[in-house]
């Protein structure tokens, strides 16, 4: 693709340090590749806005910084960052956590995957180390399973790893028409109904870690409750779509 012309997007919500390490990580990688970093201000509180306004101090070349005027959550977050993108002329965007569990290493050849295939959804999954929980391993198996289920396909290797590249077009012109969730069902819920779009997509593994001391947003009773409900709507759908997935099934799409 001759006018390929990626960025990155960072939702940042209670993860201000965390984001800045991440940052300052990927600070020699933007600006060897021309890349730039869209930050999401989730509507933090001063701690946190302090450090998003560090960031850009430090690394305006390469870093915009955008807020929200209050938290809706991750998905809010990436709708508003993907249209700042598509204002921006960005093509691809792939979206980084801002905990630092992603290993950002990965960023360049996530890229070069994305470059060689622009119409696809490059994803990751993550390789576990010792310090994953068993209930996070457990979640994401789970919803493996469901994705499974609704997709009529096991080609979702994993539908909760934030670490993906999405084209900005097909995207977007999603955003704009469809609803996805605003919380912890983001990740699984636009997927999903990507993959429903006819959005073609490939996964590739990248390392994940959980620090002892990082802070999480993720509240296992309500965020369990909230992605299960998320599955609930998408087997009905599934209901509905199932000629067209059929369709797909038997002609290998």
């Amino acid at each position: 693709m001759t006018n390929y012309k990626p960025a990155i997007l960072i939702p940042v919500y209670n993860h201000g340090k965390a984001c800045a390490q991440v940052v300052d990580g990927l600070e020699t990688f933007c600006k060897g590749n021309g890349i730039t970093i869209i930050l999401v201000d989730d509507g933090n509180a001063d701690e946190t806005k302090k450090y998003l306004s560090e960031i850009t101090e430090k690394h305006g070349e390469f870093v915009k910084l955008i807020a929200n005027d209050k938290n809706y959550g991750k998905g809010v977050a990436f709708r508003n960052g993907m249209m700042k993108a598509e204002e921006l002329g960005f093509t691809h965007v792939l979206q980084l956590d801002a905990d630092g569990q992603h290993d950002s290493s990965r960023c360049a050849f996530f890229f070069e995957k994305s470059r060689e295939n622009p119409e696809k959804l490059i994803c990751g999954y993550p390789e576990f180390d010792e310090s994953a929980p068993e209930h996070r391993k457990g979640g994401h198996r789970f919803a493996n399973g469901w994705c499974a289920i609704v997709t009529w396909s096991n080609g979702i290797v994993d539908s909760l790893c934030g670490f993906r590249i999405y084209p900005v077009k097909a995207t977007c012109d999603f955003l704009r028409k469809g609803h996805i969730d605003s919380r912890m069902g983001f990740d699984i819920d636009i997927l999903i109904k990507l993959i429903w779009k006819g959005v073609k997509y490939e996964f590739y593994p990248v390392k994940v870690t959980y620090p002892t001391d990082g802070v999480s947003n993720f509240h296992p009773f309500r965020d369990n409750v909230r992605i299960s409900w998320v599955f609930t709507k998408f087997f009905v759908g599934m209901i509905f779509r199932s000629p067209i997935l059929l369709w797909r099934k038997i002609n290998g799409r």
